[in-house]
């Protein structure tokens, strides 16, 4: 229900209080217009957290939303369904003058994205917002569309004039996948930089909007005893994983195209091992820290076919048990074929090839149908000699420090200490931090994030070109070796760890894939 006075604050579904005063910021002022305004991205994800984003405050005053789709509807059907789609997943409760306030900026256009005189409609109509809302011709353009229609869509917005960068400014903002291989990504990259430069075109990795993964850098670079102890000389060897309990379920048609290793690795997993293994930047500004992200994958161990069929495994799902239920392999979901061989699972050995990291293997794992959910580093240091403590009960456990970004956010850390009692017996214990945990907690969205970047201007948290180029580099390696055999898929039942490949990659180094569970321990 619908409250109908407007109150001193907000509080959101975890019990946060947030003064509600109407921003009258201007340097933020602009139009954002969603190319995809019907779609599944658009509803989930960018309209409630333009409501979030309302609710805290910052959303400029000077600000419209125009959503564009291909369906027949008025700006009343519209916003009816952005309604909805708050109330269903914002993080705050609708609340009826915030919707007031944001609704009657929001407008639906209906054309077809490759029709020219949708484009001359659009920027008529646009001209006639920037009047009404004072915004200047700043324009975001949000490209929330498959691949295909990247590239047509901003050329014709540059062939009508919407792309100018003058007085004004013009930005994209453009959904993964960012190109099929490193050849139509840089085929895409020149058309889109043709038009907007590269400090206006924002390359989305929804990751790098996650709170968490914000915090990496400040759990290395703000404490004293970590920094000087973040090397080969006291790591043994850091563990990256992301893995769901769920399938593809709808997405057959994308996942064929995509796989775990286009979907995860080019571009969420190597921006984790990025942010892990990066040098100290210069400076907080946006290009020192991406200067130091571009220096960690320009160091990666080049793969051969050879390494890649030593150092990578890939997997597919087959029908088991998941969540206590019989769930179908990944061959019977919706819109894949029969015999595909695409892959629903991906582990890699990895070296960095530099002063620091010399030596200390990178196991990176991301999965579907897992036992658990997770997005986890785990950095495992060096064990000591066990010449002290080698007649007391109980053995020396290595130190583990844990980076969780979801669904529990936070950090742990495992020690060895004493066991409480009359005997000396060492046992391994745990400090556990969790920002999302307390009353289930529900931190900001990184839709949130993102989109109040870009209105600002701060591309930090977006990939910039020399990133996906090299991330792309990396992949393509393994996939051109892939192509040259045939898997033996399924290879793992649903609701299990993975192939046996898996265990027997990590296994062989003397070590074994670890999970930070809910009970505060490795599994």
């Amino acid at each position: 229900m619908i409250e109908n006075s407007l109150p001193e604050h907000l509080i959101d579904n975890a019990g946060n209080v947030f003064n509600f005063i109407n921003s009258t910021d201007t340097d933020t002022s602009c139009i954002l217009v969603i190319f995809g305004g019907t779609g599944d991205l658009t509803h989930r994800k960018l309209m409630p957290a333009l409501y979030n984003l309302q609710c805290t405050q910052k959303l400029p005053g000077n600000f419209a939303v125009v959503a564009i789709g291909r369906r027949e509807k008025s700006n009343e059907d519209y916003r009816y369904e952005v309604y909805n789609s708050i109330k269903n997943f914002a993080r705050f409760d609708m609340h009826a003058k915030v919707w007031q306030n944001l609704q009657q900026k929001i407008y639906y256009q209906r054309f077809n994205f490759t029709d020219d005189s949708g484009y001359i409609g659009l920027a008529d109509f646009l001209q006639r917002l920037d009047e009404r809302y004072q915004t200047r011709g700043n324009r975001i353009f949000y490209l929330a569309v498959a691949p295909e229609y990247f590239g047509v869509i901003v050329e014709k917005l540059q062939a009508h004039g919407m792309v100018r960068n003058k007085t004004s400014w013009q930005r994209a903002m453009i959904e993964k996948p960012f190109g099929r291989d490193l050849s139509s990504a840089r085929q895409l990259n020149k058309k889109i930089t043709g038009v907007f430069a590269e400090k206006n075109t924002y390359r989305i990795d929804h990751y790098l909007g996650k709170e968490m993964l914000q915090n990496i850098m400040v759990i290395r670079f703000a404490n004293m005893f970590l920094e000087p102890i973040w090397n080969n000389q006291f790591i043994d060897n850091i563990q990256i994983t992301s893995c769901e309990m769920v399938g593809v379920e709808n997405r057959g048609s994308y996942y064929e195209q995509a796989g775990a290793l286009l979907d995860m690795v080019q571009n969420h997993m190597l921006q984790l091992l990025t942010l892990t293994a990066m040098e100290p930047p210069a400076s907080l500004n946006t290009e020192a820290i991406r200067n130091e992200k571009v220096k960690v994958l320009s160091t990666l161990q080049e793969f051969t076919p050879d390494l890649v069929q030593k150092n990578v495994v890939r997997g597919q799902y087959g029908s088991g048990t998941a969540q206590g239920k019989p769930v179908p392999g990944y061959r019977q979901e919706e819109l894949v074929p029969p015999g595909s061989n695409t892959e629903t699972f991906v582990a890699i050995k990895v070296n960095i090839e530099n002063f620091r990291w010399a030596g200390v293997p990178f196991y990176i794992r991301t999965g579907k149908r897992m036992p658990f959910k997770a997005t986890q580093i785990i950095v495992q240091f060096k064990s000591l000699p066990p010449i002290l403590y080698a007649r007391l009960n109980g053995q020396l456990h290595s130190n583990l420090l844990v980076i969780k970004i979801q669904p529990q956010e936070g950090v742990f850390f495992q020690f060895n200490a004493k066991k409480p009692g009359a005997q000396s017996q060492i046992v391994p214990v745990q400090m556990d931090f969790c920002q999302n945990c307390p009353d289930e907690l529900n931190s900001p969205e990184a839709y949130e994030r993102l989109l109040f970047d870009a209105l600002r201007g701060d591309s930090t948290l977006f990939t910039r070109w020399d990133e996906v180029e090299h991330s792309w580099r990396f992949v393509d390696t393994i996939a051109a070796t892939w192509r040259q055999y045939t898997p033996d898929f399924p290879n793992y039942p649903a609701g299990h760890r993975g192939p046996r490949a898996a265990e027997e990659l990590i296994s062989r180094d003397g070590r074994e894939w670890l999970h930070i569970g809910k009970q505060q321990r490795y599994v």
